[in-house]
Protein backbone atom coordinates (compact mmCIF):
# COMPACT_ATOMS: atom_id res chain seq x y z
CA UNK A 1 0.00 0.00 0.00
CA UNK A 2 1.54 3.41 -1.21
CA UNK A 3 1.74 6.24 1.30
CA UNK A 4 -0.89 8.01 -0.73
CA UNK A 5 -3.67 5.40 -0.08
CA UNK A 6 -5.82 5.60 2.83
CA UNK A 7 -7.89 2.70 3.56
CA UNK A 8 -11.39 2.96 5.40
CA UNK A 9 -11.45 1.31 8.77
CA UNK A 10 -12.82 -2.09 8.78
CA UNK A 11 -15.52 -0.84 11.41
CA UNK A 12 -16.75 1.52 8.50
CA UNK A 13 -17.58 -1.03 5.95
CA UNK A 14 -20.32 -1.65 4.48
CA UNK A 15 -19.77 -5.36 4.77
CA UNK A 16 -19.44 -4.55 8.55
CA UNK A 17 -22.69 -2.61 8.89
CA UNK A 18 -24.90 -4.97 7.03
CA UNK A 19 -23.53 -7.56 9.48
CA UNK A 20 -24.41 -5.75 12.41
CA UNK A 21 -27.97 -4.88 10.96
CA UNK A 22 -28.55 -8.80 10.73
CA UNK A 23 -27.87 -9.01 14.22
CA UNK A 24 -31.10 -10.32 15.66
CA UNK A 25 -32.82 -12.64 18.25
CA UNK A 26 -33.42 -16.20 17.38
CA UNK A 27 -36.41 -17.34 18.53
CA UNK A 28 -34.66 -21.11 19.39
CA UNK A 29 -32.87 -19.40 22.40
CA UNK A 30 -35.37 -16.79 23.65
CA UNK A 31 -38.30 -19.20 24.90
CA UNK A 32 -38.72 -22.41 25.11
CA UNK A 33 -35.03 -23.13 26.72
CA UNK A 34 -36.03 -23.86 30.02
CA UNK A 35 -35.04 -22.42 33.62
CA UNK A 36 -32.67 -19.30 33.29
CA UNK A 37 -31.67 -16.52 35.55
CA UNK A 38 -34.84 -14.62 34.36
CA UNK A 39 -37.53 -17.85 34.72
CA UNK A 40 -35.58 -19.48 37.65
CA UNK A 41 -37.16 -23.10 38.74
CA UNK A 42 -37.28 -23.44 42.62
CA UNK A 43 -37.43 -26.38 44.44
CA UNK A 44 -40.17 -27.60 46.89
CA UNK A 45 -38.99 -27.34 50.67
CA UNK A 46 -37.26 -30.45 51.56
CA UNK A 47 -36.31 -31.57 47.64
CA UNK A 48 -33.08 -31.87 47.23
CA UNK A 49 -31.41 -30.98 43.51
CA UNK A 50 -30.50 -33.31 41.10
CA UNK A 51 -26.64 -32.99 40.16
CA UNK A 52 -24.93 -35.05 37.62
CA UNK A 53 -21.36 -35.61 37.75
CA UNK A 54 -18.70 -36.86 35.67
CA UNK A 55 -18.76 -40.64 37.46
CA UNK A 56 -22.40 -40.93 36.65
CA UNK A 57 -21.86 -43.03 33.76
CA UNK A 58 -19.81 -45.90 33.22
CA UNK A 59 -16.04 -45.86 32.89
CA UNK A 60 -13.33 -47.65 31.23
CA UNK A 61 -9.73 -47.69 32.21
CA UNK A 62 -8.59 -46.22 28.71
CA UNK A 63 -11.12 -43.69 29.53
CA UNK A 64 -10.01 -42.29 32.65
CA UNK A 65 -5.92 -42.90 31.55
CA UNK A 66 -6.74 -40.24 28.31
CA UNK A 67 -8.86 -37.74 30.28
CA UNK A 68 -6.03 -37.99 33.19
CA UNK A 69 -3.41 -36.52 30.54
CA UNK A 70 -1.95 -39.92 29.66
CA UNK A 71 -1.27 -42.03 26.84
CA UNK A 72 -3.57 -45.09 26.93
CA UNK A 73 -0.28 -47.62 26.88
CA UNK A 74 -0.72 -50.80 28.76
CA UNK A 75 1.03 -49.70 31.95
CA UNK A 76 -1.25 -46.57 32.18
CA UNK A 77 -4.19 -48.56 31.42
CA UNK A 78 -3.59 -50.71 34.16
CA UNK A 79 -2.61 -48.44 36.90
CA UNK A 80 -6.20 -46.43 35.80
CA UNK A 81 -8.16 -49.86 36.46
CA UNK A 82 -5.99 -50.40 39.44
CA UNK A 83 -7.22 -46.92 40.70
CA UNK A 84 -10.84 -47.28 39.07
CA UNK A 85 -10.99 -50.83 41.47
CA UNK A 86 -9.66 -49.49 44.43
CA UNK A 87 -11.23 -45.76 44.52
CA UNK A 88 -14.94 -46.22 42.38
CA UNK A 89 -16.36 -43.37 41.41
CA UNK A 90 -13.88 -40.57 43.40
CA UNK A 91 -10.88 -41.93 40.85
CA UNK A 92 -13.32 -40.01 38.08
CA UNK A 93 -14.35 -37.34 40.33
CA UNK A 94 -10.83 -36.22 41.20
CA UNK A 95 -10.35 -36.14 37.15
CA UNK A 96 -13.84 -35.24 35.66
CA UNK A 97 -15.93 -33.37 38.28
Amino acid sequence: MSDDEIRQPLEETPEVADAIEDDVAVDAFITGGGADRDTPEFLQPGEEPVVRTGADQPWDPEDLAVAEGRDPTPENVERARQELERDGAAAIERTVP
